[in-house]
């Protein structure tokens, strides 16, 4: 099994596209999207994945987490078997200190939100914080991928 640590954050300002190494865009949808469990099917540029993850720890840093790389024709396929309210987003690559942020830039009705993630191999593992970080948001439900689907961000004002 493996288990995904990892800590999110809001964005507070546009930086990150100068610091990003990569960028790619994103869509992903859900085929089951329910608390403790989700599978995921996403297109991530030319490639499908599909995805499976179970419940977060209480604190939300820690899940277990299966992916699979699946060829993009499958992928499309299994996208009409999601759920409405497909996720749109680019997703750049930052290399700050010895970690890798995934910053993701959402659209759609997700407009306007940016989140930022960083894996760890431990529960305290220490990382430097880049300059565009905000607010951590770790455990919050409401910045999951799942749950933006359900409840997207322009709903929330």
């Amino acid at each position: 099994m493996s288990q995904e640590i990892e800590r999110k954050f809001l964005v507070k300002d546009s930086s990150f596209k100068n610091m990003a190494m990569s960028s790619s865009r994103i869509v992903q949808g859900y085929i089951c999207s329910e608390r403790g469990r989700t599978v995921r099917i996403r297109i991530r540029d030319d490639k499908g994945y599909i995805t499976i993850k179970g419940a977060s720890t209480d604190n939300g840093l820690s899940r277990y987490e299966w992916e699979h790389e699946i060829p993009v024709e499958e992928a499309r396929e299994l996208m009409l078997l999601c759920h409405d309210g497909m996720i749109d987003k680019t997703r750049y690559l930052v290399k700050y200190g010895n970690h890798i942020f995934e910053v993701d830039e959402f659209y759609g009705d997700n407009e306007g939100l940016v989140v930022a993630e960083v894996e760890l191999s431990s529960v305290d593992e220490a990382y430097e914080i880049p300059p565009f970080l905000g607010e951590e948001v770790t455990g919050q439900v409401k910045y999951y991928n799942s749950f933006l689907m359900k409840s997207p961000y322009k709903s929330w004002k």
